[in-house]
Parts: C-alpha cells; structure tokens; sequence
C-alpha cells in the first residue's frame, strides 16, 4: 500500500485538474453528433431511428471498451492509457470530414467513440492519487468533465451554422490532440504504478482483474449508473432534437436549452462527491432515485387538449409543459443525476480498492450502453407512438425499477447483518471510515 501522505501536493494537483480538463475535451469529442448529427440527418435524410442509430453509436463504442481500458489503466497506467484514448480519438474525429454515406458515417462514429472509455482510465488513475476519505470528492470533481457536452451544445452550433459540421469535426479533433500533448506534459504516473515499477512487481492477470464481476453488487451499481449516467449521456444527445421538434425552435436555441441540462448534470457532480463523502452514498442515491422519479413522471405527461362538455357549452383546455417550464424540470433532472453519478463511483474504490479500473470498468460500460440504447429507444418509441414524451415514460419505467431493487436489497442486507431491525435504517455507507471518525 503507497503511504499517499508523502505524495507532493502539486503533482496530486495537477493530476485531477489536467485529468478533468482532458475528461472534458474527450466528453465533448463523445457527444458531438448531439449537434452535428442533426445537419447530417437533413443532408442524408435520415428517419428518426436512423438518427438515434448515429448519435448513440459513439457512445457504443466508449462504452464497450471501457471494461478493457480500465483494466488496462490498472495494469499499465492511466497515464499513458489517457493519453493514447485522445491521440487516437481526435484522429477518428477527423476522418469525419471524408464520411459521406450513412453507413461510412457510421464507421466513422465508431472511432470517435474511443474518446468516451477516457472516464474509467481517469477513475483508475485518480483513485490512486487520493485517501479513500477523500476520493468521493476528488472523483466529484473529476466528474464535471460532463460538462464536455455543454461545450458543444454551446459552442458547435455557431460553428456549424458559420462554418459547416466538417469543420466542428476538424475543430474538435485539433482541441482533442493539443489536450493530449499538454497532459503527457503536466501529469505524473500514478504513486502506485511507480512503487511497483520501483518493486519490479508484475501487474495482476486479467483473471485476476475480473474476479469482483461474479459479484451481484457490482451489476446491482451497474444498473444505477445505466440510469443516471446512460440516461443522462441519451438526454444530452436527444434534447437539441427534442426542442427542434416537439417545440419548433432553431438549433442554436435549442443547443443552448439542451446545454443547461448537461451543466447541471455535470458541474455539480463535485458537490455530489461531496455529499457522498458527509453523509454517505446510500443517501445520495435515495435522494436522487426519489426526485428523478418525479421529474420524469412530470416529464412523461404529452400535451393534450381537452374537452369538457358543460352546462353552457364546451369547455376547452390544454394541459402540457411549455418549453421553459420543461426546462426548468429538465434541470432538476440533470442535477440529481449528477449527485447520484458521483455516489455510484464512490462505492467503487472503497469496495473494491484493488480493482477499481475493472469494475469502474463494467459500471461504466452498462451506464454507457444505456447512452447508446436510449437514445435509439427513443427514436423508435418516436415512430411507434408518435408521442414525443414518451421518452420519459421509458426514463420513469427504468428510475422506478432502480429505486425498488436499490430500496429491497439493503433491505435484505440490513435484515441479514440485523435481524432485529426492520426497513432501512440508512446505515453509515463504509463501516471502516464511520469506525475511523469515532476515534
């Protein structure tokens, strides 16, 4: 075990501020289509599942290789392994510009997706920086390089309508390259990873690595991460193209609509690390399931006109969300998921300190598949229905099953280690900091 009080507290420094600095870039890379995807829709004349398809593959992609990348971060370094993900992301950005088919389009989103597996590679590498005190804040912080998709929700509209959507690609991919250079620069290998080159101790086999993954707990995090980070990444992707037509705004207005929700659900994640750190995740995740259910049963609620036929004739009303008013919701939403984002990731280095990258690994791929699946759900729920609220009815459906499971299986937990208790009783979330703070 690294004694971490000798670590110099510039380099720990540096580490989380240009490590979240180049989260940011990569996160803002990953969600592009979220903008340029809607001009490609019109030049190739896309339905609204052919368009789900394109914005979510990149998200297939980052969230499939997350599992490898961060066992890969443990066993060589997330250092190095940061780095390679930009260098190699921002040249597959590029390559954009020379995709002029859908399906090429496609191929072309499948590596620009690597930008995406960043995530987990800055978990390992952070984790390591920091006491287990005090990684729910470090890795809070971390977090709000969500905000990446507010960049190009802010940013990449002007460009496009300016410039063109190659040039958002060729933009991003310069941004993406020089962030890369000044990291390698900057950074230090983790502590930990320089006591073994020093030891001359082999990193731990791959069999090694996957052995917390039998465990149920780790799918149980993975599905609360599918919701608050999977459905967030889908929100961030659909909302331009929700504004555009559920309320006939332009893209640029409707990119920055779209924007206040990443930044609410990136910008606070920190505060979320650190209410993770004071009163335990447990709480946060309770917290944030509670009013993410009521947001999206709100959300769920489509437009509608009635008719009430009365004593003097007909009555008529319509009863839906105007589009700031949804905003404002859409807020709420956004800023509960970032609280309970940086609660998931909380448990990981404590349950599991010897395995973070693996398992911050398969959490991060579940949560970002539903970043790839849910955006297509949404389209074909689109076509099937005709409702565009009806991504939400799906959004309350999968809180609402989280929320139950999460709520039965402490339950069960504190049945087992209590007997005499019955329900919840929201005990401290890491018996071994709640012993270490009595004394």
């Amino acid at each position: 075990m690294v004694d971490l009080r000798n670590i110099h507290k510039t380099d720990q420094r540096l580490a989380l501020f240009c490590t979240t600095i180049a989260f940011t870039a990569c996160f803002a890379v990953w969600t592009i289509f979220a903008i340029i995807g809607v001009q490609i829709k019109q030049e190739l004349g896309l339905s609204e599942t052919q368009f789900s398809l394109l914005i979510g593959t990149p998200i297939l992609t980052g969230s499939l290789i997350r599992l490898f990348l961060g066992i890969w971060a443990d066993q060589y370094g997330g250092r190095p392994m940061l780095a390679l993900v930009m260098v190699s992301s921002a040249i597959c950005t590029w390559l954009l510009i020379y995709a002029d088919t859908y399906p090429m389009m496609l191929l072309a989103a499948l590596g620009v997706g690597i930008s995406g597996g960043s995530f987990v590679v800055g978990i390992s590498y952070l984790s390591k920086w920091y006491s287990k005190d005090r990684q729910g804040t470090a890795l809070g912080v971390y977090g709000m390089g969500n905000i990446g998709a507010a960049v190009t929700k802010f940013a990449a509209p002007f460009v496009m309508v300016a410039y063109g959507w190659h040039m958002v690609a060729q933009a991003w991919a310069v941004i993406l390259l020089v962030m890369a250079v000044f990291y390698w620069i900057f950074t230090k290998d983790e502590p930990e990873l320089v006591e073994r080159r020093k030891s001359g101790a082999k990193p731990k086999s791959m069999a090694m690595a996957l052995a917390p993954l039998k465990k149920l707990q780790v799918w149980r995090f993975s599905l609360y991460y599918f919701f608050v980070f999977g459905a967030f990444v889908a929100l961030a992707l659909w909302l331009p193209r929700y504004y555009v037509g559920a309320y006939g705004l332009d893209i640029k207005t409707a990119g920055m609509l779209a924007a206040m929700f990443s930044v609410a659900g990136s910008a606070f994640r920190a505060i979320g690390g650190w209410l993770s750190d004071t009163y335990g995740a447990r709480k946060v995740m309770y917290w944030t399931f509670a009013v993410c259910v009521i947001c999206t049963f709100i959300l769920s609620y489509p437009s509608t006109d009635y008719v009430v036929h009365g004593v003097k004739g007909d009555i008529q009303f319509s009863a839906g969300l105007g589009f700031i008013s949804f905003t404002v919701v859409v807020f709420v939403l956004g800023l509960f998921m970032s609280f309970g984002k940086a609660a998931v990731y909380k448990h990981i280095p404590v349950y599991y300190p010897d395995n973070v990258g693996s398992v911050a690994g398969i959490v991060g791929l579940i949560g970002g598949l539903g970043g790839f699946f849910l955006p297509l759900a949404f389209g074909i729920l689109n076509d099937l229905t005709n409702v565009w609220t009806s991504c939400f009815m799906l959004l309350f459906l999968l809180v609402a099953v989280a929320l139950a499971w999460m709520h039965f299986a402490i339950m069960l937990m504190e049945k087992q280690k209590y007997p005499e208790l019955r329900g919840p009783k929201f005990l401290p979330e890491l018996d071994a900091i709640s012993a270490s703070h009595k004394h």
